[in-house]
């Protein structure tokens, strides 16, 4: 399936993108930020991180479709 992903972040750099279209046969996202991980060397456990699908949060265990908009967030500090 083909999904949108979007980095906000340090995880933009690490990409080297704000977002890319992938191809996967992920079924969830935690799937999807394994394969994330090995291909832009994130090191980063999903403790840390939240996920939206289609701009609402949404747990690691939940089911990708076709075209959905996936969206990692990294904590950020700041004041």
């Amino acid at each position: 399936m083909k999904l949108k992903v979007s980095y906000f972040a340090w995880l933009r750099e690490h990409a080297g993108a704000d977002e890319e279209h992938v191809e996967t046969q992920a079924p969830t996202p935690g799937d999807l930020w394994r394969e994330l991980e090995a291909r832009h060397h994130f090191h980063a456990d999903t403790r840390s991180l939240r996920v939206a699908v289609n701009d609402e949060f949404a747990g690691w265990d939940d089911a990708l479709s076709e075209g959905d908009r996936v969206v990692f967030i990294p904590p950020v500090a700041g004041g």
